[in-house]
């Protein structure tokens, strides 16, 4: 795991607590700049329900969530504030104390851990922070450590990775992404992405895409570095924030054709 389990688990609990908070004071019926479709209530019972699920997860380890219930919403503000701080009580109550390698169920294609769960929930949690704070208008930073590690996250299971019912064929082209406040970087190869869904049925062909590989630990040099603080790049990523301290140089088309791929929807 990129950090401890002792730190994913008090950053679910720091931002959990910062959203909770922000929304407080937040006009009810204003939008999320960062997912428009909602206004603030919105996102308040959007994380409410992904840790409810994510902590019945952990307590009950069913083999999937075929049985889970999803909870009703209630209709008062205060209700809704009373639903959240149980959810997210609960959350990280079932992961305190937890192995991060004991088996639960995950909706990676390999990564079937507690520890996946851990790491999963404080980034969502932290990009939830950060649309509450831009919803009420009084942004604040993220904390330089974890976003570095959501840099990394969101390039390798977000956009990165490959189904078992897919195949990947990597493409000459290496970029960096450097994070200038921590000193972490990552080395990213652009690919091409073939497959049929088993769910849906969607045909992939030739879809551009890209995974993060190990340093080639040698002179071999990036075509494209991405570099910028780690909160901006992060809030660029996950399409919260806009590019102005984030410089992307190099080649021109591996520029073009990584901007693509980070710039499509994250699934």
């Amino acid at each position: 795991m990129p950090l401890s389990a002792t730190r994913y688990l008090a950053h679910i609990r720091d931002e959990s607590a910062r959203f909770r908070e922000v929304l407080t004071v937040a006009d009810p019926a204003a939008r999320v700049p960062g997912c428009p479709d909602w206004d603030a209530d919105d996102l308040l019972w959007h994380l409410t329900t992904v840790q409810q699920f994510w902590a019945t997860m952990v307590i009950d380890r069913p083999s999937g969530p075929e049985d889970y219930e999803e909870p009703t919403r209630p209709h008062l503000r205060d209700d809704l504030f009373s639903a959240f701080d149980d959810a997210s009580g609960a959350l990280v109550a079932a992961l305190d104390g937890v192995q991060p390698d004991d088996e639960a169920w995950t909706w990676h294609p390999t990564d079937h851990s507690v520890g996946f769960i851990l790491r999963r929930q404080a980034h969502e949690a932290l990009i939830h922070r950060l649309d509450a704070e831009q919803t009420a208008g009084e942004q604040t930073e993220l904390d330089a450590g974890l976003a570095a590690d959501g840099v990394l996250e969101v390039l390798d299971v977000m956009y990165g990775g490959c189904p078992p019912w897919g195949s990947w064929e990597p493409l000459p082209h290496l970029l960096r992404v450097d994070c200038t406040d921590t000193g972490d970087q990552f080395w990213i190869q652009l690919g091409r992405f073939n497959g049929t869904d088993p769910d849906d049925g969607t045909v992939h062909t030739d879809e551009e895409d890209l995974h993060v590989v190990a340093s080639p630990g040698d002179d071999t040099e990036p075509e494209v570095v991405v570099d910028g603080p780690a909160g901006a790049l992060d809030a660029w990523l996950w399409h919260r924030g806009t590019d102005e301290e984030i410089s992307v140089a190099g080649d021109r088309e591996v520029c073009d054709r990584f901007r693509a791929i980070v710039a499509g929807p994250i699934t």
